[in-house]
This record gives structure tokens, sequence and C-alpha cells, in this order.
């Protein structure tokens, strides 16, 4: 870990920046005092569109699509 004072990274953020891309980690301090630090940049992982699954698919069983028996629409309150 690579710690600069403010100024300096100021001066040199584009090299500093390219140290960073290089998987180093630089702190900016003021005095003594850290600010800032900086790391390189994670891409969170793509959020699936609509219709996508996270998971493993899955098989909806035949009985599940067929039409409800009477009973069992009575027992629904429909």
């Amino acid at each position: 870990m690579k710690t600069v004072a403010t100024h300096e990274a100021k001066t040199h953020l584009s090299s500093l920046l390219q140290e960073v891309c290089e998987g180093e980690t630089v702190v900016i301090s003021r005095g003594r005092k850290p600010l800032a630090k900086l790391v390189p940049y994670d891409n969170p992982p793509a959020r699936p569109r609509v219709g996508e699954m996270l998971d493993q698919s899955f098989v909806v069983e035949e009985s599940a699509l067929r039409p409800l028996s009477k009973k069992e629409l009575r027992d629904w309150g429909l």
C-alpha cells in the first residue's frame, strides 16, 4: 500500500490511477491523517434481465397446468 500527500496526488493523479489499475492500493493523506483510498474498481455482477433466472432451471409438472376441478374451484371460493 502506497501513501501520498494530497498535493502529490493532485500532481500525479494519472500515474497513481495507472498504479491502481495494476493492483496497487493508494492512500491519500493530509499530513498523517488518511483521507481516501484508491483501489481498483470491481465491476458488480450483472443483474439478471426480466425473465432470466438466477438459479438452475426447473420443470413445471403437467398436472400444475391442468384446469381446476369444480371442487377445487369451490375450495378456493371461486
